[in-house]
């Protein structure tokens, strides 16, 4: 085998599993396509003592730690990954083929949009969706909720605690005013897009062709897990759901990261996609430490059985 173990992503979670592994002086190779899905935003917030820390900064340094315990990073892409010879094969997209004991798949997710135009272009930017990771940069500012579902009510209401100017666009959603909540105002009608002046967002266009000034917009997006790459393992994949609302999807593991394919772990986003980057740094780590103690329990069996 290549190694003990390959890591199919490098970002956080993956970095993270790979390193723990090597500490524990396993081989590991981590497999990454550099799509990073915070790539857009200017930093990373609520990592304890890296406080805004870039993200592609933020995994050049994970990626450093790694190799210095004889980890691996291998830029590529892959195409495929399946149970081949009591371990598995990952093809990747310049025909290059690993072999591996067990597998930890880290790829994540990819943030689908409501399809207004502008949107996409502004994501990460001052077109955010998570008041814990970018809600303090836009304190105080004029910021608008595009509602996609009736979650959109609290994601207003969380960034209520961080502005007084809080619009909630009813768009497609079905919500009227007024709501429960005072302190925000509801706006009717479609959303069709979004005005820019210079490099910042200005305002919400509606089709009416009435523009609301704006500074920030906030939306939901679809989380949806990135699987395309792994259709020889045949992972089973759920909705991740809020009561009765599908907020997205994820591959099924239990709380140790392990998938019921046997010899392959799952952390990160792509098993939960509301974690954070320290969140998923801490999924990687726990998922890192059962594939060891995985394999310590097939290495102990083989010498058992040589007698």
């Amino acid at each position: 085998m290549d190694a003990d173990v390959v890591v199919i992503g490098g970002g956080p979670a993956g970095l993270s599993g790979a390193k723990a592994l090597a500490r524990s002086l396993r081989s590991v190779v981590v497999v990454d396509d550099d799509r990073p899905r915070n790539a857009a935003a200017d930093g990373a917030h609520n990592v304890l003592g890296n406080e805004g820390i870039s993200p592609r900064e933020l995994l050049a340094v994970g990626r450093r730690e790694l190799e210095s315990y004889g980890g691996r990073v291998r830029p590529g892409r892959v195409t495929d990954a399946r149970a081949a010879d009591g371990g598995f094969e990952v093809s990747l997209a310049d025909g290059g083929v690993l072999t591996a004991r067990r597998l930890l798949i880290a790829s994540g997710t990819v943030d689908e949009l409501p399809d207004v135009p502008g949107l996409a272009d502004r994501w990460g930017r001052d077109v955010l969706h998570c008041p814990y990771c970018h809600g303090y940069e836009v304190r105080g500012q004029a910021i608008g909720v595009l509602a996609t579902s009736p979650m959109a009510v609290h994601q207003a209401q969380m960034f209520g605690q961080l502005s007084p100017d809080v619009v909630l666009f009813a768009h497609t959603s079905g919500l009227t005013a007024p709501l429960v909540d005072p302190r925000i105002r509801v706006v009717e009608g479609e959303v069709v897009g979004v005005e820019v002046t210079g490099d910042r967002l200005t305002g919400v266009r509606l089709a009416s062709g009435e523009v609301v000034p704006r500074r920030a917009v906030a939306v939901a997006s679809f989380p949806r897990a990135r699987t395309e790459h792994l259709a020889g393992l045949a992972l089973p994949v759920e909705d991740l759901r809020m009561g009765d609302q599908v907020l997205g999807t994820k591959l099924v593991a239990d709380h140790m990261g392990r998938t019921p394919v046997p010899g392959v772990w799952v952390a990160g986003n792509s098993a939960d996609p509301m974690a954070q980057v320290v969140g998923s740094m801490a999924a990687g780590l726990w998922a890192g430490a059962q594939l060891n103690m995985d394999l310590i329990t097939e290495d102990t069996a083989r010498l058992v059985a040589a007698g």
